[in-house]
């Protein structure tokens, strides 16, 4: 089974940085894209960044300019640098591989997402 695990949420003073990361594991032959999303308190889930196994990003507006996103395609990990965080920032954020490939079906693609990690900037 696949599962993807998050790490590096927190609380940080406006302005601040976090480096968030998710590590795939499991029988992955391959990821077709790997991202990562959030939700904060009573709004939709919203992509936040993403990025192809081919290494083109796709970035929401409102982080543009803030946040990158790199990825590991051999140790099937993507991590996003968070910069000059703001409150609006403020949600739990998502890992999610999607288009992805296993040992077990190899005609078959699937998405998964990761549990969730908080991130909480202060004003």
């Amino acid at each position: 089974q696949v599962q993807l695990v998050e790490s590096g949420g927190g609380l940080v003073q406006s302005g601040g940085s976090l480096r968030l990361s998710c590590a795939a594991s499991g029988p992955i032959l391959s990821i077709r894209s790997m991202g990562w999303y959030r939700q904060a308190p009573g709004k939709q889930r919203e992509r936040v960044a993403t990025i192809t196994s081919r290494g083109s990003t796709n970035f929401a507006d409102s982080v543009k300019g803030r946040f990158t996103i790199t990825r590991d395609n051999a140790k099937n990990t993507v991590s996003m640098q968070m910069n000059s965080l703001n409150p609006e920032d403020t949600a739990v954020y998502y890992c999610n591989a999607a288009g992805v490939t296993t040992k077990l079906e190899k005609s078959n693609e699937y998405d998964y997402w990761g549990r969730g990690t908080q991130v909480t900037v202060s004003s």
